[in-house]
């Protein structure tokens, strides 16, 4: 007995322990089905509800308890066709599935939970589920609620049918040109859709066209004129005239055309119909079909298209765009702990953040949940430069997101990870690059989350060494790893009258850097302001200190000037006070600017400069004949010098072209009252062919390379010896 009690026992337990593991695999069904946004329903082979997840209820008009056991046969529910016939209930999705054990898909229904009550419009589907044996044994329904696009298709057909009373007469605005006179008569009704008191403005031929809207004005102009040359008795055309209120009204016209017995047209007769009712209901209808409800952000179907055009704009200019795929870290925690409520609030902040952070060219979609999509397009047709341009755009984006949040008031702090691929005219279309973001997403967060992946190898390893030598150019700056060197200006006839003032970079592992390796970097990370600010306050300081000794006293020193730093608004009045701090004499200070640093907005330009020359700081245009200068420009600049570019120097004993161009630059110095002053020359031929023309001060490794102050004055001293 004791044996068989056990045996009991342990079925028991097996029985419980199945009954537990049911209990809990329908516990863990029940809670994913809710989650669903759609209505879900699971009948039973006898078609009675088994289960329904809350929007099903919601729709049906009753709570679960109400609707287990019941079937679609119960009579609470009136279900009927689009065209407002009742279903019969050998149509109803369940039935139907019942008998054929196929799936239902795409079924309109109208569902009226009482006689009286409005209808709820669901797109439906029906799906069998089979045993292994085949035997049916459940059948899963889903609603998705499409009332509101039923609305606003109602509404535009409601317009069109108003449309067409309009056109009957019954509504219309009747107009007519005389075009023998060219006056036109206005119906009162014609003032009256246009919000005026009949007569208010001259009934002329103007009146009319000056109220156009100005982007309609050339095509229908332009229509009329063809119409009326032509043979075409009657006319119909689209446009938009200015209300009294200051908004513009759609307006269809539709009329004919009278002509004399040669064909000759002598009258135009028609009608004026509203379109604005259907206007609206077709953005009405737009909106709802391609933007995210909750966001009012685009949405999959909006972004396909976009991309779409994306890659046709791409083929057309031959620019690459980026694909940013966007996913929120740990967004389902914050859903299970605080709500749903509270997750899409997050959702709706994170959406207005990601508007701001792109160009109004760009798009931001949401696909679902808390991913979100970023299209940039007209990036640089250099796949490395626009990988940098992308990178910046997605590190602006993890700033914005990563700021505190305020949710149900309460503080909120998220991160988010983002993948992105590079698309171009060969790219495949909208699927492969999301799979590729996605991918660089899921490296995001394997890679500890809140950063951003490229997908393609070798565009991340250039973002990599980009982001790595910024942050060494910062530690750099920080390190006093900023160097200056000194290159001598000589004068034939005085000997050494100056110095070029040149920065470098002595890096701890790669050595020392000339401008030309970081300072492109400087100048898009804003690193060029503290940059420039330190060269030129320890130009004024070694000036200060030459001032002490007979020897320099009368060197001057050339400082180039960043586009970014002479436009920084301050820039005299920091000079200024650079100058008074240091005790340095302006005089000895030479400015040198780039013609890109003068480009935009001249009479600024030409004030900033003047206000420089009253202190006494000397101006110098640098490279001068490399960009886009005229006579006219380079007479308004109060200049002091011209320095030729090193390019016309290096080749101009073998370039009759490059000669050419330092006789003129020497000429014009002469002809404004300007010094000039020659760089990169490394020849006495050189030289001596520069003096013939009338320079004489020249710069270049035929006298001294740029070496450090210590070098430098040791070269003036042993320079003044012989």
């Amino acid at each position: 007995m004791a044996i068989d009690g056990t045996e009991t026992d342990r079925e028991n337990a097996a029985m419980q322990a199945a009954a537990d593991a049911q209990h809990l695999a329908e516990a863990h069904y029940r809670e994913l089905i809710d989650h669903i946004p759609a209505g879900v329903v699971v009948h039973n082979a006898a078609s009675e509800i088994v289960l329904a997840n809350p929007v099903a209820a919601r729709l049906l008009g009753l709570d679960f308890e109400q609707l287990k056991g019941r079937t679609a046969n119960d009579a609470r529910w009136h279900f009927q066709h689009r065209d407002g016939t009742a279903f019969q209930l050998s149509d109803y999705p369940v039935n139907r599935v019942l008998e054929s054990k196929a799936a239902v898909q795409d079924v309109l229904i109208g569902i009226r939970h009482r006689e009286r009550d409005p209808l709820v419009w669901v797109l439906c589907n029906a799906f069998p589920v089979l045993s292994a044996s085949g035997e049916l044994t459940a059948v899963v329904v889903s609603f998705t609620d499409v009332t509101s696009l039923q609305r606003a298709q109602q509404e535009l057909q409601l317009s069109e049918e108003r449309l067409r009373l309009v056109v009957r007469g019954s509504n219309d605005a009747p107009w007519d040109w005389d075009l023998k006179t060219d006056q036109i008569y206005y119906s009162p009704r014609w003032w009256e859709m246009l919000g005026y008191a009949v007569d208010a403005l001259p009934s002329d031929t103007q009146l009319w066209t000056s109220l156009l809207h100005p982007e309609d004005r050339e095509r229908v102009q332009n229509f009329f004129s063809t119409i009326l040359g032509s043979a075409a008795d009657d006319y119909e055309v689209e446009f938009r005239l200015l209300h009294n209120r200051g908004n513009y009204v759609h307006v269809l016209s539709r009329g004919f055309i009278l002509r004399d017995a040669v064909g000759r047209p002598v009258r135009v007769s028609g009608t004026n119909a509203d379109l604005s009712d259907r206007k609206l209901a077709e953005e009405q209808i737009f909106h709802l079909a391609f933007y995210d409800a909750l966001t009012d952000l685009p949405n999959r179907r909006h972004l396909l298209e976009k991309f779409r055009k994306a890659l046709l704009t791409s083929s057309r200019t031959g620019q690459h765009g980026a694909l940013l795929f966007i996913d929120l870290d740990r967004f389902k925690e914050l859903n299970d702990t605080l709500g749903h409520d509270t997750g899409d609030e997050l959702l709706k902040q994170v959406a207005q953040r990601l508007r701001v952070c792109v160009r109004a060219s760009d798009m931001v979609a949401r696909l679902g949940g808390d991913e979100f999509v970023v299209i940039l397009e007209a990036l640089s047709q250099d796949k490395a430069n626009a990988a940098i341009e992308a990178e910046k755009i997605g590190q602006k984006i993890i700033e914005s997101l990563n700021r505190e949040y305020q949710i149900s008031i309460r503080p909120y702090h998220g991160t988010l990870s983002i993948g992105v691929v590079l698309f171009d005219a060969t790219s495949e279309g909208i699927e492969a690059a999301l799979k590729q973001a996605d991918l660089a997403l899921y490296q995001a967060k394997a890679a500890g989350r809140n950063m951003m992946r490229f997908f393609d190898a070798s565009m991340q390893e250039a973002v990599y060494r980009r982001v790595g030598l910024e942050a060494d150019l910062r530690d750099g700056m920080k390190r006093q790893q900023m160097l200056l060197h000194y290159q001598p200006q000589l004068n034939t006839f005085n000997g050494v009258v100056g110095a070029e003032v040149l920065l470098r970079w002595l890096h701890p592992d790669r050595g020392l850097s000339e401008p030309a390796t970081f300072m492109p970097l400087a100048e898009t990370t804003g690193l060029v302001l503290p940059l420039s600010r330190w060269v030129l306050r320890r130009t004024c300081e070694q000036l200060a200190l030459w001032a002490r000794d007979p020897l320099f006293s009368h060197l001057t020193l050339a400082v180039n000037i960043s586009t970014q730093q002479f436009k920084a608004p301050g820039f005299f009045d920091e000079l200024l006070a650079i100058l008074e701090e240091t005790s340095a004499n302006p005089r000895r200070l030479k400015l040198e600017l780039t013609e890109s640093a003068l480009a935009d907005d001249l009479d600024e330009v030409v004030r900033t400069m003047e206000a420089l020359r009253m202190l006494g700081v000397v101006l110098a245009l640098d490279d001068f004949g490399t960009g886009y200068s005229s006579l006219g420009y380079l007479k308004q600049l109060p200049l002091d010098e011209l320095k030729i570019a090193r390019s016309f120097v290096t080749d101009l004993l073998t370039d009759p072209g490059n000669a050419a161009i330092a006789r003129i630059v020497i000429t014009l110095a002469r002809e404004f009252g300007l010094t000039v002053l020659a760089d990169g020359v490394e020849r006495a031929e050189q030289r001596d062919f520069l003096a013939r023309q009338g320079c004489h001060t020249c710069q270049g490794a035929l006298y001294a390379g740029p070496a450090p102050i210590d070098v430098f004055e040791a070269w003036i001293r042993a320079h003044k010896k012989t």
